[in-house]
């Protein structure tokens, strides 16, 4: 059966011709085996994951990544080898202070007591600067790998294409946000941890081979000779518990990814009523959104009682092995002592260095649970870039073929050729459209609902890349759209009339020229007033809103897509020729449903589901004009669509 099926080359560098460094493409993937079951290939993907995270991660060390973590990285080293250091001075201290307490030499008590403080508070110092510079580096590489991950996110609209296309990236938010956290946090750790184990182990296994020496037993008449009991018998500990924590943890990533999902979910749930209060008020849905807050809740208690059966099992191992730990050595060292072949102090530095070699070796029994956690959290950050990789792939024209957009020529202010728009998975939505728009046109687009008039606009827009053909603008001509529903930003009411330009690009006496032009003169005292502006606007009040910008921003190409859907027709007769007005020069494309905004276009095509995609099937003058008709593709609802995959 043939292995894998996604690659895991590591990204190349790519260098502009200026010597410019250039966002390097996303990793290959091949195709997995068509042999594979469903569950070998999934866990062919899941096994790739944490290749995946890696082959970004490390990049932080790379010539590209933060200047300072390699002196960090070093320095911790240092530090940790410094500390190992210390400790065998301590274990030292150990057999001499025992020693002398054992022969009463009160002088030597005295001496020894001075050194400790030298000793310990060196110790001290170097956990706490170990501390320091450890944290150093995971808050500079989160910073640094949620810096690339998050551009990524937002470039290109790729944070509104996930939406629509199907893959393991939910809750986007939560995966940056925490996952990304312990997905930095914990590899440190761990680095550190396993370095410290293992220079501990390596020094106080020669403490143990020359202290303990060999053990000679009578078993049945026969001498037995054991040399370096002492190792052996921490190795066979440590080999026992360590054995034994991953035999019963063995399902403790899945565990801990389910519980991550579900909290997900569960802040996800929680964020929505928050952000629908008002709906949800005024419509009295508090109950079931209780409802559906209580059934996600559940689900994140049942993932939680799984996890706490995982932590009490290997509770049961780490705390049995933390108890019996400093009581082998001293059996083992009883005979030895007993019969004056070792002394005291040599029994207790003994004891002391089997403790921390069996620390050592029994760091997995320890770092277990939070290393499934970091497994299951650098998978999760690990699928959300897997599903950037494919939107990024898509750009570069690998896959689903792409919208192109290009510049038009002659007068043509916005042209459609040989247009398709198609699902991430290569359904027609909308078939081969030839469409030219000239400079101050304002087009309707017209269609029953489900059509695809929406998603055309989209396309247009640049928000929807799938499909064929392109989408050309005249060249230096800026294009708003104002959609159904318009965010408002956090912050103050003058950021959020300025969006998506800075707030300090107008002053607050333009902005209010705008807002009383949109009947929102009653909001002028409260421009620099910081607010929930998005809970207390209501939905008229937000498309006022966006038509302020719109007049604010002066914009060449209008895209409205329902826009004036939350206004009565009153209000939105007037907001129409307000815009007429103000903008008289402006190319208008829009997407709406009420017969009554005809009057405020000069052109109207309209879209009829077809077989293979919906098709423009009618093109209207709505005022009188001179010239050749736009729509070129007259008759393209009887020729067959030809889709790009």
């Amino acid at each position: 059966m043939r292995r894998p099926a996604i690659s895991d080359s590591p990204i190349v560098k790519v260098v502009a011709e200026t010597g410019a460094y250039v966002e390097p493409p996303p990793p290959e993937v091949v195709e997995t085996d068509p042999d594979l079951s469903a569950e070998d290939a999934e866990q062919i993907r899941r096994d790739y994951l944490l290749t995946r995270f890696w082959i970004s991660a490390k990049g932080f060390w790379g010539k590209n990544g933060d200047r300072v973590a390699w002196i960090f990285s070093i320095v911790l080293v240092i530090l940790i080898v410094t500390n190992v250091g210390f400790q065998y001075g301590i274990n030292v201290w150990n057999r001499a202070i025992f020693d002398a307490i054992e022969k009463r030499d009160s002088t030597a008590v005295f001496y020894l007591t001075a050194v400790f403080f030298p000793l310990a508070i060196g110790s001290v110092l170097l956990g706490v600067a170990q501390v320091f510079t450890r944290m150093g580096i995971q808050r500079r590489w989160r910073a640094w790998l949620a810096n690339s991950v998050v551009s990524r996110w937002l470039t290109n609209g790729r944070y509104y294409q996930l939406n629509l296309v199907s893959g393991d990236h939910q809750n986007p938010e939560y995966r940056i946000g925490e996952d990304l956290r312990v997905a930095t946090d914990a590899p440190v750790d761990f680095a550190a941890g396993v370095t410290s184990a293992f220079l501990s182990a390596t020094t106080f296994i020669v403490v143990l081979w020359t202290i303990g020496g060999a053990l000679t037993v009578t078993i049945a008449g026969s001498t037995i000779t054991i040399p370096g009991f002492l190792v052996i018998a921490a190795v066979l500990y440590a080999a026992i518990a360590s054995g034994s924590i991953m035999t019963i943890g063995r399902g403790f990533v899945q565990v801990s990814e389910d519980k991550n999902q579900a909290e997900a979910e569960y802040r996800y749930t929680l964020t929505r009523v928050r952000e629908n209060g008002e709906s949800i008020a005024l419509l009295g849905g508090e109950e079931e959104e209780r409802d559906g807050i209580d059934k996600t809740f559940t689900k994140v208690l049942r993932q939680w009682a799984r996890l706490a059966g995982q932590h009490m099992r290997t509770t049961l191992v780490s705390q049995g092995s933390s108890l019996i730990a400093p009581v082998v050595p001293l059996l083992l060292c009883a005979p030895k002592f007993l019969d004056g072949s070792m002394t005291l102090g040599q029994v207790m530095q003994a004891a002391s260095a089997f403790t921390i070699v069996q620390s050592a070796f029994g760091w997995l029994v320890d770092n277990y649970p939070r290393l499934s956690d970091w497994n299951a959290c650098a998978r999760r950050i690990a699928s959300l870039m897997m599903s950037l990789d494919g939107l990024e792939r898509a750009e570069r024209g690998d896959g689903i073929g792409r919208i192109k957009r290009g510049e038009t020529e002659g007068d043509a202010i916005l042209s459609l050729n040989d247009l398709s728009v198609t699902l991430d998975d290569g359904t027609a939505v909308v078939g081969e459209a030839e469409v030219v728009i000239e400079a101050g046109e304002r087009l309707l687009v017209a269609g029953e609902t489900g059509t695809g008039k929406s998603t055309l606009v989209r396309a247009i827009a640049g928000l929807w890349p799938w499909g064929g053909g392109s989408v050309n603008f005249h060249p230096d001509r800026r294009l708003f759209m104002l959609p159904q529903k318009p965010y408002v930003p956090l912050g103050t009411l003058r950021r959020a009339a300025a969006y998506p330009a800075a707030a300090e690009d107008w002053t607050v006496e333009q902005i209010g020229e705008a807002l009383d032009k949109v009947g929102l003169s009653h909001l002028k005292d409260k421009i620099e007033e910081e607010a929930p502006w998005d809970q207390t606007l209501s939905g008229g009040e937000k498309q006022r809103l966006a038509f302020a910008r719109l007049f604010l921003h002066k914009p060449d190409i209008i895209v409205l897509d329902e826009a004036t859907s939350a206004l009565d027709e009153k209000s939105q007769d007037k907001m129409m020729e307000l815009m007429t007005r103000e903008l008289p020069m402006a190319t208008v494309v829009s997407v709406a449903h009420r017969t009554e905004l005809e009057a405020f276009h000069s052109r109207k095509i309209v879209l009829e589901r077809r077989k293979g995609g919906a098709k423009l099937v009618s093109d209207v003058d709505l005022v009188p004009r001179k010239g050749r008709r736009r729509l070129l593709g007259r008759f393209l609802g009887h020729r067959k669509p030809r889709l790009q995959r």
